[in-house]
C-alpha cells in the first residue's frame, strides 16, 4: 500500500505520537477498522459503533504487529474505560472524530490514482448492476469492486483503501438514506463515471418524495472528475429530466422506447429463472468527440428477470465509454454471477429458493414478485417488512400486497408488522380473506376479487417464530415438495434464518 504514517498525519490531521521503532516515512499495508483484519504493519482505525468501541481493541492489534491506531481517546482515558493497559501502545494518532479520519484518509489515498472509478447509486439494483459493470470491464481491467454492503459511509473509504497499484479500474456501490450522505461519498469517490439505476420509492423517512431522492442520489456529480462520462436509466422519468451536468450530456440506456438512449435491450426472450435472452444494441453518442464501439450483440443473460437484462445494458453503456470492444462486452456479460441474498437461485433437496432477503423496497419486491411468478412450479412467496418508507410504509406495503395477489402465486405468506397491511390488501383482492394464522385477520373487510383470477392462500404471521410453527406442521400442505419459494424483506427482518430454515427441510 502505497502510505506512509506522514501522509495519514496530513490528511486528517491530530496528534501524532511516535514509537521509537516508527518515523513518519513508516509504510503501512493496510488501513482498516476491523481488529480482526489488521496485518502485520497495518493501520487500525478505532470507531465506536452500536455493538462495540473499537478502542477496546487497540492493544490487540498492537500485539498483531499494527503501525499505527488512529484514536479518538487517549491513552488514559481507554484505560479508564476498558481496564487494558496502553503500555504496550505503539504509534497512536489522536484525533477528534476517527469515522471522519476514515474518510480523510481514504479521500486522500483515492487522489493517488489516475484509473478509471465508476460510482454507482440509484433506488433498486445497485448491487446487481455493480456485479455486471465489474463482470464487464474485467475483460480488459483489473478490477476492484465493492465487496458484500460496503456501500455506506464507513463502507465505501474502506473499499477505496483496498485499491493496489495492480489495480487498473474500481466499481464503487454508493448507497445513501439521507441528504448530504452522496455528497460526502463523491467527495471520496470522485467518480470518472457516473451511473444511476433508478429513483424509487425508499429512504422515504429523510428523502420525503422520488424528488427527494433524485436530488439526493444526483449529489453523486458534486465531485465527479472535470472529464467523467454519466450513464443513466432512460426509463425512469426522473433521471430523463437530466439533460447536462457540469457540461457533460449523459448517456442514456433502456428498451429502446425513449429517444436518445445509446444502448437498448431489446427481443427479449425470458427462459424463465434461468435467465434471458436478448439483443444489445449500440448506436452512437449524438454529441461528443467519442471514439465507442457501435453495433450490436446477441446475448444471454444468465440471472432472471427482466430487469436483470436492463442493468446489462448498463454494464454495455459503461464498457463501451471505457473502451471495451463488442466481444469483450458479450463474454463480460456471460461470466455474472448472482450476489448472496439478491434474487440468488438455491436448489436444495425438496425446493426452488429464490433468496432475495439482502433488502427489500416496493420495486425490488415488485420485481421479486414477476421473478418468482416466472416458475413453472407452485410459486409460494414470504415476504416481510419494508423499512425506511416513512409516512408512506402502509400505502406502499398495501401496494405490494395487492400487487402479490395479483401475480398469480399459489401462497402468500407476510410476516412482520408492517406487514398486517400488505396482507389485508392481499386479501382485499380476493372475495373472501384467508384465515389469520394467530387466530384472525389483522383488520379490514375483504373486497370483491375479479372472478378471472385464482386466488393464493394468503396467510399473516407476526414474526419470524410464528412463521416457523406454521412452517413445522401448524400449516399443513403450506410447502409443497418441488415448490418455488421467494424470500424476501428488508436486510433488518433477517430472512436469512427463513432462508437457512428452508435449505434444512
Amino acid at each position: 500500500m502505497d502510505l506512509n504514517l506522514g501522509e495519514i498525519t496530513a490528511a486528517c490531521g491530530g496528534k501524532l505520537v511516535l514509537a521509537a521503532k516508527d518515523s513518519t516515512d513508516t509504510c503501512v499495508s493496510c488501513v482498516v477498522r476491523d481488529s480482526r483484519e489488521v496485518s502485520e504493519q497495518g493501520v487500525f482505525v478505532a470507531i465506536t459503533g452500536e455493538r462495540a468501541d473499537g478502542h477496546s481493541f487497540i492493544s490487540s492489534v498492537f500485539a498483531k504487529g499494527a503501525a499505527l491506531a488512529v484514536t479518538q481517546k487517549a491513552p488514559k482515558q481507554v484505560e479508564e474505560e476498558t481496564g487494558v493497559s496502553t503500555k504496550d501502545w505503539g504509534s497512536y494518532l489522536l484525533v477528534e472524530d476517527t469515522l471522519q479520519a476514515l474518510k480523510d484518509i481514504a479521500e486522500y489515498y483515492r487522489r493517488k490514482f489516475s484509473i478509471p472509478v465508476v460510482g454507482i447509486t440509484g433506488s433498486v439494483g445497485k448491487t446487481s448492476t455493480k456485479e455486471w459493470i465489474a463482470g464487464v470491464l474485467s475483460e480488459k481491467y483489473h478490477v476492484l469492486k465493492t465487496e458484500g454492503n460496503y456501500n455506506n459511509e464507513i463502507g465505501v473509504p474502506l473499499t477505496l483503501l483496498k485499491i493496489r497499484r495492480e489495480h487498473t479500474a474500481a466499481v464503487v456501490e454508493m448507497g445513501i438514506s439521507d441528504f448530504g450522505e452522496m455528497h460526502r461519498l463523491s467527495r471520496m469517490v470522485r467518480p470518472t463515471v457516473c451511473v444511476i439505476t433508478n429513483i424509487g420509492q425508499c429512504h422515504l423517512e429523510n428523502l420525503k418524495t422520488r424528488d427527494g431522492i433524485l436530488k439526493a442520489k444526483t449529489e453523486i456529480f458534486d465531485f465527479m472528475a472535470p472529464d467523467a462520462e454519466i450513464c443513466l436509466n432512460g426509463e425512469d422519468d426522473k433521471l430523463r429530466t437530466i439533460g447536462e451536468v457540469k457540461g457533460r450530456k449523459p448517456h442514456f440506456f433502456g428498451w429502446g422506447g425513449t429517444s436518445g438512449e445509446e444502448v437498448t435491450a431489446e427481443n427479449v426472450v425470458s427462459r424463465g429463472l434461468w435467465g434471458s435472452d436478448a439483443t444489445l444494441k449500440l448506436t452512437p453518442p449524438s454529441e461528443g468527440n467519442f471514439s465507442v464501439v457501435s453495433g450490436q450483440i446477441d446475448v444471454r443473460v444468465p440471472l432472471a428477470g427482466k430487469h436483470q437484462v436492463l442493468n446489462c445494458a448498463a454494464a454495455a453503456c459503461v464498457g463501451r465509454l471505457l473502451g471495451l470492444s463488442l466481444e469483450q462486452i458479450k463474454a463480460g456479460i456471460g461470466k455474472v454471477k448472482p450476489v448472496g441474498g439478491r434474487d440468488q437461485l438455491i436448489q436444495t433437496g425438496k425446493y426452488t429458493l429464490i433468496d432475495s432477503c439482502y433488502n427489500a423496497n416496493p420495486a425490488s419486491m415488485k420485481a421479486a414478485i414477476d421473478l418468482l411468478a416466472m416458475a413453472d412450479t407452485e410459486k409460494i412467496a414470504i415476504l416481510g417488512d419494508m423499512f425506511e418508507l416513512g409516512e408512506k410504509s402502509r400505502a406502499l406495503h398495501e401496494e405490494v400486497g395487492a400487487y402479490a395477489a395479483s401475480a398469480g402465486l399459489d401462497k402468500i405468506y407476510c410476516v412482520g408488522e408492517q406487514s398486517a397491511y400488505l396482507y389485508q390488501a392481499a386479501c382485499a383482492s380476493c372475495k373472501e380473506p384467508q384465515k389469520h394464522a394467530s387466530g384472525g385477520a389483522p383488520g379490514g373487510e375483504a373486497k370483491e376479487r375479479r372472478p378471472d383470477q385464482e386466488r393464493p392462500g394468503i396467510f399473516y404471521f407476526p414474526d419470524k417464530e410464528a412463521l416457523f410453527a406454521a412452517l413445522e406442521g401448524d400449516l399443513p400442505g403450506c410447502l409443497p415438495s418441488g415448490s418455488t419459494v421467494l424470500v424476501k424483506a428488508s436486510h433488518g427482518m433477517d430472512f436469512g434464518r427463513i432462508t437457512e430454515f428452508m435449505k434444512s427441510l
